[in-house]
């Protein structure tokens, strides 16, 4: 991509996540977004047809950063949570009431969709890279799509707290039911 596009983009994508840790999202305009970007709107119309699309792509952007660092140090321990998924969850404490609405009953089905499709291919990357044989004879895609819904799943439940639980706390909470009651009993045990 042409660095003056990538800037671009991110100039929009950082702008509107701004805005919306401001203002509700259906009250910022696509003015509001150039205004803040500091590109005029016909750039943003290059690259975007809506603030969805781009919202979708800028919650995108934030998750693709963290899994980048994940995916490139290996499959996590059974015995301990990797840090990029603390690090995700302070980043989705910092913008929390977006990912509420978001990730609501009244959110957006696109950006809900994309995020979890995300999440289930960064699973089943880490899954195919891993030579763990608790999911053997289950499909990889089958493995992937029920662990992202847990993780989309568990992710909201949190946000819907309030006050907001802090992010150690939702850490272990998600690590938790990712790794499954046996994981925690056997620990226990010894």
């Amino acid at each position: 991509m042409d660095p003056r596009a990538a800037r671009t983009l991110q100039s929009l994508q950082d702008a509107l996540l701004a805005l919306a840790r401001e203002h509700p999202l259906d009250e910022i305009t696509i003015g509001d977004i150039t205004e803040r970007a500091g590109v005029n709107r016909s750039s943003f119309y290059q690259h975007y047809s809506d603030k969805e699309t781009l919202l979708a792509d800028a919650l995108e952007q934030a998750i693709g950063e963290v899994s980048e660092r994940f995916l490139a140090r290996g499959a996590p321990k059974p015995e301990g949570m990797p840090g990029e998924l603390e690090l995700y969850l302070r980043h989705l404490a910092a913008n929390a009431s977006l990912y509420r609405r978001v990730l609501g009953e009244h959110g957006s089905a696109m950006v809900s969709e994309r995020l979890r499709s995300r999440v289930e291919r960064i699973v089943s990357d880490a899954v195919g890279k891993s030579d763990a044989p608790t999911f053997d004879g289950v499909p990889l895609d089958v493995v992937a799509a029920g662990l992202a819904g847990t993780a989309i799943g568990v992710i909201t439940a949190w946000l819907s707290y309030n006050p907001l639980p802090p992010v150690e706390i939702a850490a272990d909470w998600l690590w938790r039911v990712l790794t499954g009651p046996g994981a925690f009993s056997e620990k226990n045990a010894r």
